[in-house]
């Protein structure tokens, strides 16, 4: 097996299993190339032709494809103008329409009837990051979490919102809008949208300022003109050797993802890799993205983000007893954390059917419900998610003993403590931020002269508290503090403290510097761990 090529410090020492799941055929359109759009025009079409690119005034060939039976839609967008005054501020923001429509190209009308979706701006769903991080209960109605969970709530519950039509007719050779949002400027827009048409359709997705008449959507597809904003267009050889992820705009083959496991606790804990990716598949070599069908030349090649696919796992699990189970993602290598999900998971087990919202940072793990497992017996558990524009793929699902989880716990709290110790011993550079342990020896009143290291030799010491001043026998050099050393196992609760040697002829200052040495060797051994 190959090693892992993403560390997550939960599952150390243990190995990850292969899902081998499958993505179903259902084609859907992926517009979220460009991310950033900068002006109206044409973001996608599956239609057959080209569209001429604000960028060098070049045609590129569309996205070509014929939609029959089911289908899905993908939209997320920002708005940034170019023209500044459109940004707000003490203007009034500017206002981008994004808008799909889906096009007629034969003889007959053709119907098109959506089963769930969701269309959501980040004004109108919000994403408020101090209140989101963690694991919490998710509540009925959770706009609050940002446009790219809003919209996947509702497709985790087959819901389909009501401001959209649940049936659309297409007349012969016409097109028709058949979802919209108003983005101002600075703002997110995502859509998500899954349905069924009983004939042959295209589809395109456009972008128009200042208007949101059906008509003026319809023109912008007519003007044949792409949105600018599509800042990959001089990348395309790195991208098609997958050196760079471009985003995607394209027809990609799978709206659904379905694995099914079998594993003994009573062997060992339980991870599995869900939205993995050629980077991040933990050693399994199970990389669940799903391909391109047909895409824009400066598109991703697949779908690596698999934004608005729903991931169904069912773990069928052999055990006895109080199990965590827990959500992860890599330790960020050479950069700082950052928040690699912000997205709802649903969770079924026996006992009921739950849902949570979960705020996570690269490299954290963190427990997402906790199962009562019985003996003797298979206790299924399915875990579901659609998988959130606000996210980066690439995580780990387990199934650990309460303890392992706990362990863990307790060593960040060990590295924490100890890197905040190392810190303020840096900033302070003497003094450290609390005074080492058992110190019997308290510092000389604020009247008296301090103690210097650049005191002459011939300099008698400071005179102590009781001993009238004699002549002391030679003693034997001071032993340096005993260094904290992490147990073998690495996660038991912290040792005793530190016992400081307390010769009646060692100043304060040597004290402390022995301090500040014994808790920098404490840190390089934890982290070396």
């Amino acid at each position: 097996m190959a090693p892992s090529r993403a560390y997550v410090p939960l599952m150390a020492g243990q190995r990850a299993k292969p899902l081998n799941g499958n993505f179903n055929n259902v084609p859907v359109l992926h517009s979220n190339q460009p991310e950033i759009v900068e002006g109206p025009g044409i973001l996608v079409s599956t239609t057959p032709g080209s569209a001429i690119a604000s960028e060098n005034n070049q045609p590129l060939k569309n996205a070509s494809y014929t939609f029959n039976g089911e289908f899905g839609l993908h939209m997320h967008h920002k708005y940034y103008p170019n023209d500044a005054s459109k940004l707000g501020g003490r203007r009034q923001r500017g206002l981008l329409t994004i808008a799909a429509i889906a096009i007629n190209p034969g003889d007959q009308p053709v119907t098109l009837k959506f089963e769930r979706g969701s269309v959501k701006n980040s004004f109108e769903a919000p994403y408020h990051p101090n209140k989101l991080m963690g694991v919490k209960p998710l509540g009925p109605r959770p706009w609050n979490t940002g446009p790219g969970d809003a919209t996947a709530v509702q497709m985790l519950r087959g819901e389909l919102d009501r401001r959209l039509p649940r049936e659309v007719v297409i007349p012969p050779r016409s097109r028709k809008v058949i979802v919209s949002t108003v983005l101002p400027a600075r703002g997110i827009a995502n859509g998500l949208l899954k349905g069924r048409s009983d004939g042959p359709f295209q589809m395109a997705v456009v972008a128009a300022e200042e208007t949101k008449r059906d008509q003026d959507l319809v023109a912008v597809l007519d003007q044949g003109r792409l949105a600018p904003g599509r800042i990959y267009l001089n990348r395309i050889r790195e991208i098609q050797a997958g050196q760079i992820f471009s985003r995607v705009a394209g027809v990609a083959l799978g709206d659904e993802y379905e694995a099914s496991i079998r594993h003994d606790l009573g062997q060992g804990p339980l991870h599995v890799p869900l939205t993995s990716t050629r980077k991040h598949h933990f050693g399994t070599r199970d990389i669940q993205v799903n391909q391109l069908k047909t895409r824009m030349v400066d598109s991703a090649v697949n779908n690596v983000g698999t934004y608005g696919v729903r991931f169904d796992v069912d773990l069928n699990l052999s055990g006895e007893g109080p199990y965590e189970l827990v959500f992860s993602h890599p330790v960020a290598s050479g950069r700082a954390p950052f928040t690699a999900f912000r997205g709802s998971i649903g969770i079924k087990t026996e006992e009921g059917y739950q849902e949570v919202h979960v705020g996570l940072k690269s490299g954290q793990s963190l427990p997402i419900a906790q199962l009562n497992l019985k003996g003797g017996q298979v206790n299924p558990v399915r875990v579901s998610l659609v998988y959130p524009a606000d996210a980066t793929p690439g995580h780990l699902l387990s199934v650990v003993p309460v303890q392992q989880l706990a362990m863990l716990r307790k060593r960040e709290e060990m590295l924490q403590a100890a890197r905040r110790a190392q810190q303020e011993a840096k900033k302070r550079q003497v003094t450290p931020a609390q005074a080492p342990p058992n110190l019997n020896a308290a510092p000389k009143p604020a009247t008296d002269k301090p103690v210097t290291t650049k005191a002459k030799p011939t300099t008698k010491p400071a005179a102590q508290p009781v001993a009238k001043p004699t002549r002391q026998p030679p003693t034997a050099p001071v032993p340096p503090p005993p260094v904290l050393v992490a147990p073998r196992g690495g996660l038991n609760p912290m040792p005793p403290a530190m016992i400081m040697p307390n010769r009646l002829n060692q100043s304060l200052e040597q004290r402390y510097r022995d301090a500040i040495r014994a808790q920098q060797e404490w840190l390089k051994r934890l982290q070396g761990r």
